[in-house]
């Protein structure tokens, strides 16, 4: 800055205000304060004003998994909002994995970031409460808060369990399987406790648990090879599927060899509605979630926590799910 001010004959104060406050500057003088930066090439400390200041422009966003085209468009929805107020996002992804997780909250914290987004793995948030205390906005994303006591967004997991498995009945299927896990992951429990709902609901009808390790296509695919190696008798004709990803992998399972066919012999349902769910070759028949609206929510909510700071009460924003039917499903 000081190279920059001998430049265009100017104070150094008169340089911070050209790039922080230019309304302050007249016309002229910013015109040759800027073609001084130009010339020189001076790009500004960033970090050091930021550490002045006492918090960043940034915002950190932690998902499950950014591989799941959900949290990509998650993301969107939240850079889109934290670049109405100029304001950047940093995306960390935790891929299940308790210790990249909390790496990233270790990261952010130095950072100083503004406030963070999170999609938690457990219920457990004691390093959630040290960065709060910090004076660190946090809101929880496509979960609520347990207790109530942290700001979230999210989308009723249980309703949407449920109109999964009661469309699944309406079709006439009974012996329906439940294909997610971890049973650690608080959006897997919810939506099977709606599925078990619908199930109770409806005579006849029975519900088996397919427990998988993550919530990937490869989970997907062996969930789905080992009911295509069952007697027919022992298959289930109806699956529901935790996320669109692995109603994916269970797809090309059951499709691979010719042998089941889908929906005829089992008919499939995802959940998120992501865009490759209406690209496959049977199209999936879905839940979706407002992926990108959650996101613009969450930075929302963010922004006016970190505005009103000890004042500020959490707020919960719960969105309802919507049922949307494709050719896996088809009666």
């Amino acid at each position: 800055m000081r190279d920059v001010a001998a430049a265009a004959s100017v104070s150094v104060g008169t340089v911070s205000n050209v790039l922080n406050r230019p309304e302050k500057v007249s016309p002229d003088t910013v015109e040759r304060v800027r073609a001084a930066i130009a010339e020189l090439g001076f790009v500004r400390n960033d970090a050091a004003r930021q550490l002045r200041a006492g918090r960043s422009s940034s915002i950190g966003l932690i998902v499950l998994d950014v591989r799941n085209p959900f949290f990509t468009d998650v993301a969107r929805g939240a850079e889109d909002r934290a670049a109405e107020d100029g304001m950047t996002l940093l995306l960390g992804n935790s891929d299940e994995n308790p210790d990249r997780e909390g790496a990233y909250l270790d990261l952010f914290e130095q950072q100083r970031v503004h406030g963070v987004l999170i999609s938690p793995l457990t219920d457990d948030l004691p390093r959630l409460e040290r960065l709060r205390k910090r004076g660190t906005p946090v809101v929880l994303v496509d979960r609520e808060s347990a207790d109530r006591s942290y700001s979230s967004v999210a989308v009723d997991d249980v309703v949407g369990g449920e109109l999964a498995v009661r469309h699944l009945a309406d079709i006439g299927r009974r012996r329906v399987a439940f294909v997610g896990g971890p049973s650690s992951i608080r959006q897997v429990v919810d939506r099977l406790e709606g599925a078990r709902r619908a199930v109770e609901a409806t005579p006849g009808m029975t519900l088996e648990v397919i427990e998988t390790e993550s919530l990937t296509v490869l989970q997907g695919r062996a969930a789905g090879e080992q009911i295509r190696e069952r007697p027919v008798s022992e298959r289930p004709d109806a699956i529901f599927a935790a996320n669109d990803l692995l109603a994916m992998g269970v797809l090309q399972a059951l499709k691979m060899l010719g042998t089941v066919e889908v929906p005829g012999d089992i008919a499939l349902i995802g959940y998120d509605d992501i865009d490759f769910a209406s690209a496959a070759v049977v199209p999936l028949s879905s839940i979706r979630q407002p992926a990108s609206l959650i996101g613009y929510t969450a930075v929302d909510l963010l922004l006016k926590e970190a505005a009103a700071g000890s004042e500020f009460t959490p707020e919960q924003v719960t969105f309802q799910p919507e049922l949307v039917v494709r050719e896996s499903t088809r009666a």
